[in-house]
């Protein structure tokens, strides 16, 4: 098999090296004990920080939830509102039948 390009050569490279042991004396193995500690830590924040989040993104869909079902009823209202509105008669015309049976009681 034919290896083509730079990503090849490199992966062959690596392949053919030898892993060296690393030496680590107290003074470097407690500095990282520190620095895993540390990391360890700013994990667990995050972790909370996460729990905290989801808490908070429920809470709101919970909301939203509601105020869709709110919105809906208040738009059912309007729609009754309109309808009833258009089987009105307005100040006009009242005027004009208010007339219209004067007159009527007059005559008779």
């Amino acid at each position: 098999m034919e290896k083509i390009g730079p990503y090849n050569q490199s992966m062959d490279k690596k392949k053919n090296r030898k892993s060296k042991p690393i030496n680590l004396g107290d003074k470097d193995l407690r500095q990282l004990g520190v620095m895993i500690e540390s990391v360890h830590d700013e994990v667990r924040l995050i972790a909370e920080q996460y729990g905290d989040i989801k808490e908070t993104l429920h809470s709101h869909t919970e909301m939203i939830g509601s105020i869709m079902r709110d919105v809906e009823i208040i738009k059912m209202d309007i729609e009754f509102i309109k309808g009833a509105i258009k089987t009105r008669v307005g100040v006009d015309e009242f005027a004009v039948l208010e007339r219209r049976v004067a007159l009527l009681e007059r005559h008779r």
